[in-house]
């Protein structure tokens, strides 16, 4: 008579566990199912549906101007998502990502004006010419580690304005290049079509990006980032895969900057100057190091930063001189503050959030572990231990 019950106990406990009832079936059992797919691919494809509708439906109610700051949200989480797979994934660390936009808005501006070749053409002219480029800085980088590095890229930064000035009859000068503008759909604003093709663009990068961080090239990066040597013991072509890395995150970066230069109307050296550069690398780190997510944050505090800091100049009556600079100020604090809260940037404080949530409310975080069997964790109260043998028993 016993028997009964214990079972009747365990099975009103687990039922208490799981947050139902001693009749019926528990209301959280849906969470056991209620998983993305396993396959990356379509993983990050439903992600990215999911994504593009909410953000349309999102455009479709806002305002000319909150259309286009939409626009650059998205321009920037390319330029950042690019730069993160750089550093955040191979280990690379890039202060030249600025000019290699300016490549791609330049090539694009020059077949804007010059030719009538179809708006995705002018596009992938950037994206190609940005690679290019990658390919040689790219080439240069895998010889170079650390600082110098660094110094390398920051010397093309500071370089490449320089260009478009001396060459003032072909890209434009200080004054820079004047694009014809675009054309809409009759039905659809400008602002709302350029944010449109920006978000389009963005979250079709951001998925790519993803899928390749867990293909057999991402895992080359990670191995190369974290020790060339036992990579190249692995079979892994050590500057090959450091190449690549370039000329993909070159390849984002043009594409950044060509639809920056569509979005604006004008592609100038004063677009694509030095602090541009530190500003992605920033917003890289505050968003989360190779993270798409963190990628789409950084993205928002480049564009809402200038802004903050200019309406805090305005209000304290800073000089112009002041005011210039007071956006990388904000950088820094926002930078030191999330070193300190969340050392992984704000995509891995949310996911370090969502997962203690779930420990607390499930006993296992739920839809941040799609590799797991089981989204609820078994309550220990449901547990049966299995009885330890004594090998004497045995004999």
């Amino acid at each position: 008579m016993g028997r009964p019950v214990d079972l009747d106990r365990r099975t009103t406990s687990a039922a208490m566990a799981t947050g139902g009832s001693t009749t019926g079936q528990a209301p959280g059992r849906w969470l056991r199912t209620a998983r993305l797919p396993r396959q990356p691919f379509l993983r990050h494809g439903l992600i990215t549906l999911v994504a593009g509708v909410a953000l349309f439906l999102l455009t479709d109610s806002l305002g000319p101007f909150n259309d286009f700051q939409m626009a650059q949200i998205a321009i920037y989480a390319v330029a950042v998502a690019g730069l993160g797979l750089l550093t955040g994934w191979n280990g690379q660390i890039s202060l030249g990502h600025g000019a290699l936009m300016a490549v791609g808005a330049f090539a694009t501006a020059e077949l804007n004006i010059h030719t009538n070749v179809a708006l995705a053409l002018q596009i992938l002219a950037g994206v190609a010419a940005a690679a290019v480029a990658g390919v040689i800085v790219g080439m240069i980088a895998a010889r170079l580690r650390g600082p110098y590095l660094a110094g390398a890229t920051l010397a093309l930064a500071l370089a490449l304005p320089e260009i478009a000035v001396k060459y003032s009859t072909v890209l434009g000068g200080e004054e820079g290049l004047t694009l014809n503008p675009l054309t809409s759909p009759r039905s659809v604003n400008l602002d709302r079509w350029m944010a449109w093709i920006s978000l389009l663009c963005a979250l079709l990068v951001t998925m790519l990006l993803a899928n390749l961080a867990t293909s057999r090239f991402g895992r080359a990066f990670r191995a190369v980032r974290d020790d060339e040597i036992a990579a190249s013991l692995a079979g892994i072509n050590v500057a090959r895969t450091q190449v690549l890395a370039f000329v993909v995150s070159s390849a984002c970066a043009g594409l950044a900057g060509s639809l920056l230069g569509l979005a604006v109307g004008n592609v100038g050296p004063q677009s694509f100057e030095v602090a541009l550069s530190i500003s992605l690398l920033a917003a890289m780190v505050i968003g989360g190091t190779g993270g798409m997510l963190g990628a789409w944050i950084g993205g928002f505090f480049l564009v809402y930063v200038p802004q903050w800091s200019s309406s805090v100049s305005h209000s304290l009556h800073l000089s112009t001189a002041v005011e210039s600079n007071l956006s990388l100020a904000f950088y820094g604090v926002v930078l030191m503050v999330v070193i300190i809260v969340a050392p992984s940037g704000i995509q891995g404080g949310i996911e370090a959030a969502a997962r203690l949530a779930g420990r607390l409310a499930f006993g296992r975080p739920p839809l941040l572990a799609p590799a797991e069997s089981d989204l609820v964790s078994p309550s220990p109260a449901t547990d049966t231990p299995r009885p330890i043998r004594n090998p004497k028993e045995d004999t």
